[in-house]
């Protein structure tokens, strides 16, 4: 594991309870928290295929998010993330190293597991 390594993490609010502007203002709440954090770098998700009645969310997927950051800062981003994702109901996609993991977690138990996982797949 390399400490200049960059990582990228994609969240995916998924709640099937919630409409889809509301899980865009937790992934938007959630990055306005993010943004605070030195030496990461945290946007909204740009959709790709906009609709063409310009009805989209500002040209945003709605209920994404990504975060970069470099190895070192990992532990403190997972931290971050497992505090303020409890009770979400999320999907992560980790990148780096060109590997890919995915997981997802819809409750407290699974957000631990989800967590783990991304942190181990960093470090390995």
């Amino acid at each position: 594991m390399l400490e200049n390594s960059k990582f990228k993490v994609t969240i995916q609010f998924n709640d099937p309870s919630l409409d889809i502007a509301d899980r865009d203002e937790e992934a938007r709440n959630l990055l306005a928290q993010i943004l605070d954090i030195d030496e990461v770098l945290a946007q909204q998700v740009v959709d790709p295929n906009p609709p063409a009645e310009g009805k989209g969310i500002g040209g945003f997927l709605a209920g994404f998010l990504t975060i970069e950051f470099y190895t070192k800062n990992a532990k403190s981003i997972f931290q971050f993330l497992g505090d303020r994702l409890l009770g979400k109901v999320i999907e992560l996609e980790v990148e780096g190293n060109g590997k890919k993991l995915k997981v997802k977690a819809s409750n407290q138990n699974e957000l631990k597991v989800a967590i783990q996982q991304a942190q181990d797949f960093i470090n390995s």
